[in-house]
């Protein structure tokens, strides 16, 4: 958020003097506009590069505030996830050699930071969602310790009155409750900033969020989530789910989500935009603000409008109005929220080009949009490049068009124009926009990684399947190839096992259950179908309650008659169950010590698993 709060409780009159202060904001920010007080002659570009932390076998590795210690540079800062870090990047001017910069500055701050980080042997991935995340990293045991995560948590938690729930459905399906803000972490981002001239701020906005879908169609690098393959940037779901604070009711109600693209195309001015998200947006964090942005107008001074600049990083738009001061001036910014980390830097700084060249090379018709295009034709356009990537087709123009041609014929043309403008070196334009180009017409890399993903099934299991395409993304951002020439991973090597500590890396989750009530011969024919000898039990409430096994079958079988026999006069209710924590050694003693070939592996009374001496 940018802002460091010092603590995460607030009391009423701190709450109220900042309520005061935020009002006075949109005042002072309509009084900069009257007075054409901002910094418009000058355009700047800038960037925010968020990264993941991992150990040897790739899995999250909580170590950020000791990497951040070690590396020492103000550029580099914490997020939500103590896996997680964010490089800050200088702004620099729109001309000449300014994407070189960005990027010679960003490769020369990731070596730094990959330095440090073996030394402490930690490796740092770029990567939309990490593939190799589970369940236990969503836990507050790996909040960054720091005041502002502890507030936000409480603040969004507080304010959604009860659990999150997620459901995604892709190929696969994600469907679960949680209860903190934690799987927010797991989306990273690149995001990216252009100034924009006050007079024409209204304009550019409607326009990027035009833009965003298909500019996200052909950048989508976040197709998996804990082993399942979900949307083609499930980031977009994931991040709206996971700090929703809407209350659902048996009434139906129209309830704007903190995390969102929109409703309408913006009219006025971007003090407008602001007062829409206040009006609509509870104040979720407050801070002592010494002099209000009023009193520093009337000693000549430009106010930093404290109070409005926190808010609005607590509401979460894709396209993200932003002000700030530079050199003691006045500006206002559009934030991409929506770029995924990834897959390499030079593929970072394509998407970079991409997105300021469309923004700058914006034609003439489309100053007005509400006469170009219907904004929920965009937002539509938005949501299929989430869920299907560059498979999309979009309406563009009132006609339906393939994401890769509108992306090669009329996009990419407006892009090198929008370059061309700003005089950017011509090298950079061609180098830049061809990799879009290439990977149009190629591959992204959501589309890498299902191929990959897809075919490491075939050999391995999910979670060694994870870890081994998380390790070839990896190597391949090392080598700094653009994604479109990352080669495919070989099904056939022979890959070096993982070295697996606990249950939940090599437990089976993809489970066969039966109930209560069910016949003994269909549990019987299921198990023989199936080639299993141990079927897990559950009850009405979809809580383990036993465990049928082919050996205590074969020990009552001759006593009594199973055709007419329930499940639960045949299972074994005296089950020995373990946590997704348990060390692999402590299991095998376990079994080893009772005399059983499996495990059921629980959170609470619910089953997520079960290992048996197969996965041993």
């Amino acid at each position: 958020m940018g802002e460091f709060i010092s603590k995460h409780t607030f009391d009423v009159t701190e709450r109220s003097a900042f309520v005061n202060h935020l009002i006075d904001d949109i005042k002072a920010l309509e009084i900069l506009l009257q007075k054409n007080l901002f910094e418009d002659d000058v355009v700047r570009i800038g960037a925010e590069q968020e990264l993941c932390l991992v150990d040897g076998n790739h899995s999250p590795k909580s170590l950020n505030l000791e990497l951040l210690k070690k590396i020492d540079d103000s550029h580099f800062t914490t997020e939500l996830a103590s896996y997680n870090m964010e490089i800050n990047l200088d702004p620099f001017e729109l001309k000449g050699d300014c994407f070189s910069k960005v990027e010679a500055q960003l490769q020369e701050l990731l070596h730094k930071g990959t330095a440090e980080a073996e030394k402490l042997k930690v490796k740092l991935v770029l990567a939309g969602i990490l593939p190799t995340i589970g369940k236990n990293e969503v836990s507050m045991d790996y909040l960054t310790p720091i005041p502002r995560y502890f507030a936000l948590n409480e603040a969004l938690t507080a304010c959604k009155g009860g659990d999150f729930n997620l459901k995604i459905r892709g190929v696969d399906e994600l469907s679960l409750r949680h209860n903190t803000v934690m799987f927010e972490a797991c989306n990273t981002s690149f995001q990216l900033h252009l100034q924009i001239p006050s007079y024409d701020f209204i304009p550019s906005y409607n326009w990027s969020q035009a833009i965003a879908g298909p500019v996200l169609s052909v950048c989508c690098n976040s197709p998996m989530l804990m082993g399942r393959e979900l949307w083609k940037e499930t980031r977009i779901a994931l991040f709206q789910q996971s700090l929703d604070t809407r209350k659902t009711s048996y009434a139906l109600r129209d309830q704007t989500p903190r995390v969102g693209y929109g409703d309408y195309w913006e009219k006025g001015s971007v003090a407008e935009i602001f007062k829409a998200d206040i009006s609509k947006h509870r104040v979720l964090l407050t801070k002592p603000i010494k002099e209000g942005s009023l009193e520093q107008l009337k000693k000549g001074q430009i106010p930093k409008l404290e109070a409005l600049c926190l808010h609005n990083g607590t509401v979460y738009r894709w396209n993200r109005p932003c002000y700030g001061i530079g050199g003691g001036k006045p500006h206002l910014r559009i934030e991409n929220r929506y770029i995924p980390s990834g897959p390499s830097v030079i593929d970072e700084m394509a998407n970079f080009a991409f997105w300021i060249g469309l923004m700058k090379g914006r034609p003439k018709e489309f100053d007005a949009m509400e006469s170009q295009m219907n904004f929920k034709a965009a937002k539509t356009n938005f949501i299929k490049a989430a869920r299907t990537g560059k498979e999309s087709i979009f309406v563009w123009k009132d006609q339906q068009v393939t994401a890769k041609k509108l992306v090669v014929r009329e996009l990419l043309p407006i892009a090198y124009d929008g370059l061309q403008k700003c005089k950017v070196a011509p090298k950079d334009i061609e180098r830049l926009l061809g990799i879009i180009e290439a990977r149009a017409r190629g591959y992204t890399g959501a589309q890498w990684q299902v191929k990959n993903y897809r075919l490491l099934l075939k050999k391995l299991k999910t979670n060694e399947a994870v870890r081994q395409m998380t390790k070839a993304m990896q190597h391949n951002q090392q080598l700094g190839l653009p994604v479109h020439e990352w080669p495919m991973i070989d099904e056939k090597s022979d890959f070096s096992p993982s070295k697996f500590e606990l249950v939940e890396e090599i437990m089976s989750t993809r489970l066969l259950k039966l109930h209560e009530s069910d016949y003994a011969n269909m549990a019987l024919a299921i198990m023989r179908w199936n080639n299993i000898h141990h079927i897990p039990v559950e009850n009405d409430k979809g809580e383990l309650s036993g465990l049928l096994t082919w050996s205590y079958i074969e020990s009552l079988s001759s006593a009594r008659d199973l055709a007419s026999a329930k499940v639960s006069d045949i299972m074994v209710t005296d089950v020995k169950t373990i946590n997704p924590r348990t060390t692999i050694e402590t299991a095998k003693k376990m079994m080893r010590d009772h005399g059983i070939g499996c495990l059921p592996v629980c959170v609470g009374n619910t089953m997520v698993g079960i290992i048996s001496n197969r996965d041993l």
